[in-house]
């Protein structure tokens, strides 16, 4: 029996397997990936969380003029959004639920009688909590 094609033998490989640089290259540029992952993943969160601030901080507004237009007056603080206070004829509440009176950051909203650009202002001074700041870490305040 004859074969139509020669048989060769097999040919020693020059490279047995992957070269130290070779090796460190891929490691780098697996942690670069996960690095750059992870910040945009982290970052993300608190820019959804600026996002549902903002919209608490307008929902919360809404409710203290409603608590207004049934009182006749703005609530001396937030807590007043939850039980009536003594001596406030109209209460038809509650308005609010404890855990909307704190900002996605678990920090107290800021209640402010007079605001600065409105008869009351409420304030969630961002990821970092001090007053001031840019990007997450810029005050919210409500319209």
């Amino acid at each position: 029996m004859h074969t139509p094609f020669p048989v060769r033998p097999p040919r020693p490989s020059a490279q047995g397997g992957f070269s130290l640089i070779e090796i460190i290259i891929v490691v780098v540029l697996m942690g670069a990936i996960v690095a750059f992952a992870t910040s945009r993943i982290i970052g993300g969160g608190n820019r959804a969380k600026v996002r549902l601030a903002e919209a608490q901080v307008q929902t919360l507004a809404e409710k203290i003029n409603q608590y207004e237009m049934d009182t006749g007056a703005l609530p001396g603080a937030l807590s007043d959004l939850l039980k009536a206070p003594g001596g406030v004829g109209g209460w038809l509440g509650p308005y609010a639920k404890p855990a909307e009176l704190n900002d996605p950051w678990n920090t107290p909203y800021e209640y402010r009688v007079p605001g600065d650009a409105g008869p009351f202002e409420i304030v969630s001074y961002g990821a970092d909590r001090r007053p001031g700041g840019e990007s997450v870490d810029a005050d919210i305040r409500s319209e």
